[in-house]
């Protein structure tokens, strides 16, 4: 073979390689387990336009109150189950903790190898729930809102940026990464519709302005 049609065809190897590579880089991600797929865009405004519009009530929560990390199965728990069903290649030991495994965080991009590195979100904070109409429901509703594996309510994030978020709705705080706002508010108008649960009107107002764009 000619040297120079050599040259080439060593070239478009080399591309190609590249090529291969930077999509496997922009896929990983999306190779990850996550929360349930909430709803649409479009059934999520029609949610938000049945939702009741309230003042939240401030007064009496207690974390307590939401009993939670609950048996899931065997000797997994709550937060053992998310790790494991958000996490890439999770090994875990025979009391069910994550010894091994890679976790991308959809709100931040963040990857981490080590479970201690992240907090399983409640999408819908446990505060904002009582702050919306959960002070008045039994222990076991709010037990099985704490816990809930089928609702997009749970999911594995980089624990300072959970504890950053604390309490707060999508008019105080939204992921930093754009690219999950829609997912984020499909998911928190799902949430609060199938538990019945209010919102005020900054809430409202930022939810259906991201809804608008998706």
């Amino acid at each position: 073979m000619p040297k120079v049609y050599a040259r080439r065809r060593l070239s478009l190897v080399a591309a190609l390689t590249g090529l291969i590579a930077m999509v496997g880089l922009f896929q990983s991600p999306a190779a990850s387990a996550a929360l349930p797929t909430p709803v649409s865009a479009a059934t999520a405004r029609t949610y938000l336009a049945s939702l009741t519009v309230a003042t939240e009530d401030r007064t009496g929560y207690d974390r307590d109150l939401f009993p939670h990390w609950i048996t899931i199965s065997g000797t997994c728990n709550t937060r053992e189950t998310v790790l494991k069903r958000d996490g890439t290649n999770v090994v875990t030991s025979s009391a069910c903790a994550a010894t091994s495994g890679s976790w991308y965080s959809v709100y931040d991009g963040a990857t981490w190898t080590a479970a201690s590195d992240l907090d399983i979100d409640h999408l819908v904070p446990l505060a904002e729930a009582w702050d919306s109409g959960a002070d008045s429901w039994t222990t076991s509703r709010r037990q099985a809102f704490a816990n809930d594996l089928t609702r997009p309510q749970l999911i594995a994030v980089t624990d300072n940026v959970n504890q950053s978020k604390s309490d707060q709705d999508p008019a105080e705080w939204m992921p930093s990464r754009t690219a999950y706002a829609c997912t984020y508010v499909r998911a928190w108008v799902q949430v609060k519709y199938y538990y019945g649960l209010s919102v005020d009107s900054a809430e409202k107002s930022k939810l259906s302005s991201v809804l608008s764009g998706c």
